[in-house]
């Protein structure tokens, strides 16, 4: 049938050679052949039936026909990895990507005795991952388009659950998770890192959809951190932005006290760096960077934040934000009287809250209070070790007496 079909057409993608080549699959079956007609099979399946969802004429049945299709595609993605990869990494003719692939897979089935929320969630993308990598290879452009929207928005939904998982755990407050939320922070900024690179880039190249141009600019600034070797400086910025995003896209998944948990995790990073650094220049850097946070954090967080636990806190923060609204009526009369007298602002802002931490920063207090003698907003005592106490009431030793400074903070 094969040879037939070439001499009477001579050339591939005719109609014989495709009859000859399915025949052939069907005549001489692999387990990779078949899986592979399946996974098409079911795939067809899906979108169908999400584009009946979609449309919603039916709503409750067409939601029960797409779960179900849904369910039996990730089924049978499963079953491939099982049947085909594996066998191909036990015989040593995996490719690179599928050896991966398989280390990925092995990875999230880990998870599912003791995360098995997170393990049903990463499970399912890590399955759509695969599957949008045969679409790609494919390259059939009416597929490519179905598929994307579906793509797009099943991702969408499982990025969300898993961000709102590790939201649950980081507002319990039971000690139980005490020891595990510095590595739940750095899973939501790899997650949320992901979604950045993964999906949100497909919904921009949409230059028609206007719901997701408002976080282009950060984007943008995203982009330089996606290339090259960061440093700790480098990841404070990058996690930032990918903080700043996440104000905009998941507003619900990750809800601000949740959010103000993860800024506060940056502010102690940028202090302890600016603090550690021995080279001025990097700690002049960081210093910088340090004051973007603050403005961050003021600025796009607290001001949003309706509900305080502490009215103390919420009485201070509104002083606050009213000296930074008087100083920003400067900016366009004179911009360096207003950076100067901002950051004067955020850094007695940040010594007041270095108060109640746990963490010492005795070397912060200094280079702070130089910062402030140095703009005039702080007059140095000759003769007495001002840049040098370090007790959170003010009082230092000056000339052998105990002195209270006034407006030491």
């Amino acid at each position: 049938m094969e040879e037939r079909s070439l001499r009477i057409s001579g050339a591939n993608g005719t109609f014989f050679n495709r009859l000859s080549s399915t025949l052939t699959k069907i005549i001489n079956p692999t387990k990779e052949g078949i899986n592979s007609m399946l996974i098409a099979l079911k795939r067809n399946n899906l979108l169908k039936a999400y584009e009946a969802y979609t449309k919603a004429e039916d709503e409750e049945a067409n939601e029960k026909k797409y779960e179900e299709a849904y369910t039996a595609y990730l089924e049978i993605l499963d079953k491939y990895i099982l049947n085909s990869i594996y066998k191909k990494a036990n015989a040593g003719t995996a490719t690179d990507f599928q050896k991966k692939a398989l280390s990925q897979y092995y990875g999230i089935v880990q998870l599912k005795e003791n995360e098995f929320i997170e393990y049903k969630y990463r499970k399912q993308k890590y399955l759509l991952e695969l599957d949008n990598e045969n679409v790609r290879i494919i390259n059939k452009e009416k597929l490519s388009t179905k598929y994307k929207k579906f793509y797009i928005s099943k991702m969408d939904e499982l990025y969300k659950r898993i961000l709102k998982n590790y939201s649950i755990k980081l507002a319990d407050n039971t000690s139980q998770y005490d020891s595990t939320k510095e590595f739940i922070y750095t899973k939501v900024f790899i997650t949320l890192e992901e979604y950045i690179k993964n999906i949100l880039v497909l919904k921009l190249e949409d230059k028609e959809n206007k719901q997701y141009q408002d976080v282009v600019e950060s984007y943008q600034k995203f982009e330089k951190f996606i290339v090259g070797k960061l440093d700790t400086r480098d990841t404070i910025e990058k996690n930032m932005i990918l903080l700043e995003i996440s104000r905009k896209l998941f507003t619900h998944s990750l809800p601000l006290v949740v959010a103000e948990q993860c800024y506060l995790k940056l502010l102690k990073d940028a202090r302890c760096l600016v603090q550690d650094s021995k080279i001025a220049t990097k700690r002049e850097n960081s210093y910088k960077m340090l004051i973007n946070l603050i403005e961050d954090y003021n600025i796009r967080l607290l001001s949003t934040k309706v509900y305080w636990d502490d009215l103390k806190e919420r009485e201070s923060f509104k002083a606050f934000f009213e000296k930074f609204k008087q100083i920003e009526a400067k900016k366009e009369i004179d911009f360096d009287e207003y950076m100067k007298e901002k950051e004067v602002l955020f850094i007695k802002s940040d010594l007041k809250k270095l108060n109640g931490q746990k963490q010492d920063y005795t070397t912060l207090r200094k280079y702070y209070k130089r910062k402030l003698v140095d703009y005039g907003a702080m007059r140095e005592i000759k003769d007495s070790p001002i840049l040098n106490y370090g007790n959170k009431e003010g009082v230092c030793k000056f000339r052998g007496k105990n002195v209270r400074l006034k407006n030491a903070s």
